[in-house]
C-alpha cells in the first residue's frame, strides 16, 4: 500500500472484508482472491472490469441510516445515468464490529471511474476488479 491517511486498522478492516454481491446466484468477494463467480457475471455482461463501491458513511465515519440511504440513491442515479449495470452489495466485516455498509457492484465501470465516484462520495477505498477478476483494494486518500 502507498503513503496514505487512512488509518492502518482501517485498512486492515477492508482487506478482511466481505463484499457481498447479490446477483442471481449471489456470492462474496474477498480481496486477493480470484471470483469465478465474478468472471461468470462479466463475461454474461461482456465486460471486462468492475468495481464494487458505497457511498455510505464516508471517510468512514458513522452516519444516520436516512443520509446513507440518500447518498446511495444518489450513486444508484448515477449509475443510471451512465448505463453501467448494477447489482446491490453489502460490504460486511466477519466480525460484525461495523455495520454492513449497502454498496453496489458496477459492470463495467473504469477504474477511473470507479475512483472519481469514491472520490466525490468522500470514500477511502474502492473494491476494483480488472479482467483477472481478483479484488484488488484501491485507495483513494
Amino acid at each position: 500500500m502507498s503513503a496514505t491517511v487512512i488509518d492502518p486498522a482501517i485498512q486492515r478492516a477492508y482487506l478482511e472484508t466481505e463484499y457481498r454481491v447479490k446477483a442471481d446466484r449471489a456470492f462474496v468477494l474477498r480481496i486477493g482472491v480470484s471470483s469465478p463467480e465474478l468472471a461468470r457475471l462479466h463475461a454474461e455482461h461482456q465486460v471486462s472490469c468492475s468495481a464494487f463501491v458505497t457511498a455510505c458513511n464516508p471517510y468512514s465515519q458513522p452516519t444516520a441510516d436516512e443520509q446513507n440511504a440518500k447518498y446511495q440513491a444518489a450513486l444508484e442515479a448515477e449509475f443510471a445515468a451512465l448505463g453501467i449495470p448494477i447489482f446491490p452489495g453489502i460490504g460486511q466485516h466477519p466480525s460484525g464490529d461495523w455495520p454492513g455498509e449497502p454498496s453496489f457492484l458496477a459492470l463495467g465501470l473504469t477504474l477511473s471511474q470507479a475512483q472519481d465516484l469514491g472520490i466525490r462520495y468522500e470514500q477511502n477505498a474502492i473494491v476494483w476488479n480488472d479482467q483477472d477478476t481478483v479484488p484488488q483494494l484501491v485507495l483513494l486518500r
